[in-house]
């Protein structure tokens, strides 16, 4: 992937904040979007180079392996790393034009699907994993639990899902804490004030994190028998959830 920063929150000689807009999967996004996850999400790069790993643990033959909400296609690429030879199908499934006109030039050679299509609308086939990263915080709280259930519905015995999300507390100290933590960590890594109060702005609507609890009950609704976090950095987690 060649990766391009993100400036899309910087307001040169700005005293104040600019009206932006509610944050998009766009092409502006999708241009520097490997950038902007990778300076945003503490931890996000370990979990990608676990996947092989888990993907590995969860070969199932001649099953289908999805990545819902695919972006640029790189957790794609660590599972294929994970399948090797193993007789598949990887899919990828994302709304976002841009994001998947990326993603095809980035698993190029990867023999592969990849479907523009709100992944509300995808009608699952057997599966052996199921990675969304990320990307269930941006569904509408209402959808989630059915979603959810389809995945598990469609996973074979066994088989799993792997869910990345950005999480809140409920003791506002503790959730207050991490979010000061987060900031600094995002100026660390280049991001100015600015940027950052606008990028919150941004997204405040559009992102709606939930707490760990809440994620696990829904797992536990939809009949997962394991679940468990398997990475966590500040209050972005992955669990793992086996059917």
């Amino acid at each position: 992937m060649t990766q391009k920063k993100d400036q899309i929150y910087i307001n040169s000689g700005a005293s104040s904040k600019a009206t932006v807009g509610s944050f998009k999967f766009d092409d502006r996004v999708a241009r520097v979007f490997e950038d902007m996850i990778s300076r945003s999400v503490p931890g996000y790069s370990q979990i990608l180079s676990m996947l092989p790993t888990l993907t590995r643990q969860f070969q199932f033959a001649n099953l289908h392996y999805y990545d819902l909400g695919c972006s640029l296609g790189a957790a794609m690429l660590a599972m294929a790393r994970g399948l090797g030879d193993l007789p598949h199908t990887l899919v990828g499934i994302d709304n976002s034009a841009s994001m998947i006109a990326r993603a095809e030039a980035n698993l190029d050679g990867i023999p592969c699907e990849l479907i523009e299509q709100d992944i509300l609308d995808a009608q699952l086939l057997a599966a052996g994993m199921v990675v969304m990263n990320f990307t269930l915080q941006f569904i509408p709280l209402g959808q989630r639990q059915a979603l959810v259930t389809h995945i598990y519905e469609q996973l074979c015995p066994g088989g799993a899902l792997i869910l990345s999300e950005k999480i809140k507390f409920d003791d506002p100290l503790t959730h207050r804490a991490l979010i000061d933590i987060h900031h600094q960590y995002k100026a660390d890594q280049g991001y100015s004030d600015l940027e950052i109060s606008q990028k919150r702005d941004a997204i405040e609507d559009v992102l709606i994190p939930e707490t760990l609890e809440s994620h696990t009950a829904r797992l536990k609704d939809a009949g997962f028998s394991v679940i468990t976090p398997w990475v966590q950095n500040l209050q972005f987690v992955s669990l793992l959830a086996i059917k």
